[in-house]
C-alpha cells in the first residue's frame, strides 16, 4: 500500500456459496475456475484460499477508484457472458492479527446472476484459522485504489 491506509470495521457474513463450492451453474467454485484468467492477465492468486471473505461494512459503503488491476470481458464460464473484476491489494486485521489480501470486486454491470450490496466487500486470503460468521474484522484500504463511504460517520481509529 502506497498511500495512507484507511481503515473501516466489518462483520463477516455468509455470502452465495458459489466463490468456494460447486453449484448447479459452476462445476467448481467460481474462484477456482476463474484463477487461471486472472493468473494469465497478470494476477496470480492460487496462493490464496480460493473462496472469498464476505465482509458487511454497513453503515458505510464501499467503490473501486483506481483499482491495482482490472480485467475486462473475462470469459471464464458459459452460464453467462463475459464479466469485468478488479483487484485492489488491502489487509485484514482479526485476533491482533494482519494478513494480506486482495478486494475481489466482480463488476456490478456484467455479474447478472447476483446482487451485490454496496456494503458487501468480499475479500481474497490465505485461510484465517478461527475465523467465522460473525466475527468483526478491520478491513484497511489502499485509499488512491477504493473509496469508503463514511458519510455522516465519524472516523475512527485514525491512520496507522
Amino acid at each position: 500500500m502506497q498511500s495512507s491506509p484507511v481503515r473501516v470495521e466489518g462483520v463477516v457474513v455468509q455470502g452465495h456459496h458459489v466463490a468456494s463450492q460447486a453449484s448447479e451453474h459452476y462445476p467448481r467454485g467460481t474462484i477456482e475456475m476463474q484463477l487461471p484468467f486472472f493468473r494469465e492477465r497478470g494476477l496470480d492468486l492460487s496462493p490464496y484460499y480460493q473462496g472469498t471473505i464476505n465482509i458487511l461494512i454497513e453503515p458505510h459503503t464501499f467503490s473501486m477508484k483506481y483499482p491495482q488491476f482490472t480485467f475486462f470481458n473475462v470469459h471464464w464460464t458459459d452460464a453467462h457472458p463475459p464479466e469485468h473484476f478488479s483487484f485492489s491489494s488491502c489487509r485484514l486485521e482479526y485476533a491482533g492479527q494482519l494478513f494480506k489480501a486482495w478486494i475481489y470486486y466482480p463488476h456490478p454491470e456484467t455479474k447478472k446472476r447476483h446482487f451485490q450490496n454496496p456494503s458487501l466487500v468480499e475479500v481474497i486470503a490465505k485461510h484465517i484459522p478461527g475465523l467465522q460468521y460473525a466475527d468483526t474484522v478491520i478491513l484497511e484500504v489502499n485509499q488512491d485504489e477504493v473509496e469508503i463511504d463514511f458519510s455522516g460517520c465519524i472516523q475512527s481509529g485514525g491512520e496507522q
